[in-house]
Parts: structure tokens; sequence; C-alpha cells
């Protein structure tokens, strides 16, 4: 089932979301697209940082690829065909190729990558720019731009 949300009135009061809809839709249709495999937590290590971890039992470094573009991080799995043949009783472990995209707030990077017993955890750091982090605003006070003008 896909959800239309209609964003019309938080455009009408605030600037630079633009990308919030197609950031909501995206998350929409990729959480239905990937049947929730591999499964992965997201989690907090500390102050403008992150750990994106996927349960990947059964693959190696070379059959998982990391890219980022655009701000999406994507994940894809290709397990490499097996030339022995194999009869399983009971196969619980999946080993299927998927893809898992994960969107990337602005300022956030990724800054390695470790697979670690069936784990990959993905680290990421926010890095504001000193020209975004919050400064004061002195009231009455001219402006440097104005003083080299005049």
């Amino acid at each position: 089932m896909l959800m239309n949300i209609d964003l019309t009135p938080l455009y009408r009061s605030s600037v630079g979301f633009d990308r919030l809809a197609s950031l909501l839709d995206t998350a929409l249709r990729s959480e239905q697209a990937s049947g929730g495999y591999p499964p992965y937590n997201i989690e907090i290590t500390g102050e403008n940082r992150y750990e994106i971890t996927l349960a990947v039992a059964g693959f190696e470094e070379s059959e998982l690829e990391l890219n980022v573009e655009k701000g999406v991080l994507t994940v894809r799995g290709r397990k490499a065909e097996s030339q022995e043949e194999r009869r399983f009783l009971h196969q619980g472990i999946a080993t299927r190729t998927f893809e898992r995209k994960f969107n990337l707030a602005d300022h956030v990077e990724v800054s390695g990558a470790e697979l670690k017993n069936g784990l990959l955890t993905i680290s990421l750091i926010r890095e504001i720019p000193e020209a975004m982090k919050p400064r004061r605003i002195q009231i009455n006070g001219k402006s440097s731009a104005l003083e080299h003008n005049q």
C-alpha cells in the first residue's frame, strides 16, 4: 500500500525543506521494496557520530559494495556463484542479492566501514562547516561589508 502525504502546509511556513517530500517518498518506497533484508541497526555513538550495522552473514568483503551519491548511502550485496553443488535439508541463512539505501542528512559523511563476524558496520560523522554553525548577530552594529563599501 503506497501512501501519499500532502506536505503543502509545511511549505507555507518553512524555508529550505524542498527535499523533504522526496526523502519521505523514497523512504516509503525503499522500505517496501527491500522486504526487511538484511536487518540493520542505526546507532548514535557520540555527538555527531553514528553507525549503521547490517547483518550480512555469509557475505565476504568482495561481495559487498558501498556507494554514496547525492546524499544517499547505498549498500549492495551480491553472492558469488558457488561451483559446488550443495543439498540443504533446511536453509535459513539468506544469501540473496540485496540493495539497501540510507538517506544521509546534510554534512553527514561516511568515515569508514568494517566487516566482522557477519556484521557490516558503517561509521558516519556529521561535520558542520564553520559557516553553518550558530553565531551571535549584533543588533545595531555595522556590518563589515557596509564599512568596506562606504
